[in-house]
């Protein structure tokens, strides 16, 4: 695993052994950025705020980072994926832009760090998608027009809750899913 384009471009990143964490793939991450930068869903990614959910190896979040996002959550709770992922922040000199959080993204408290773009990618068939999406939009992780990219298996379905699907690309065997909060569902802030 590599970072794909950016300042840190080339750069390798630490992965976990076994398989208890399933990096996308560099060229499916590469896919996904130039439809950031180039397919009208989003219109930023420059001093962007980035959330990695289930975030294994940072590769979402260091990617951006190396893109020109201002700085990077991760959440995680696998302790061979943390020591990965705090391995790769420190390869990359990237300490001072990146928060490192150990929680179940299915069950996070209330946060004052509310993102701009928010990296999605659990296990595949777990159903973990709506429970993580719905913590995050009760508990304050989403800037007002935050943008949700969730990645699944490419024949997995999706009931993305009180989101709006804006958009959905199959690239190999994922399913990359953009989707936006609906004002109903964003309740109290």
């Amino acid at each position: 695993m590599r970072i794909v384009a950016g300042r840190h471009k080339g750069r390798k990143l630490a992965v976990p052994e076994g398989r208890a964490v399933r990096p996308t793939a560099d060229r499916a991450r590469e896919t996904l950025f130039n439809i950031l930068a180039h397919g009208g869903v989003a219109p930023f990614l420059d001093g962007a705020t980035v959330l990695d959910v289930f975030a294994g190896t940072g590769a979402f979040g260091l990617e951006a980072l190396s893109r020109g996002a201002a700085r990077a959550s991760f959440i995680e709770n696998d302790r061979q994926a943390l020591a990965c992922l705090e391995s790769n922040i420190a390869i990359l000199k990237e300490g001072a832009r990146c928060r490192v959080i150990r929680a179940d993204a299915t069950r996070l408290g209330p946060t004052a760090d509310a993102h701009d773009l928010v990296f999605l990618d659990p296990p595949y068939g777990k159903g973990l998608i709506p429970p993580a999406l719905a913590a995050l939009s009760t508990q304050g992780w989403l800037s007002p027009e935050a943008l949700v990219i969730a990645e699944m298996a490419a024949d997995e379905a999706l009931d993305p809750g009180g989101y709006a699907l804006l958009d959905s690309r199959v690239v190999g065997a994922a399913r990359f899913s953009f989707l936006r909060r609906v004002e109903e569902a964003a309740g109290p802030r």
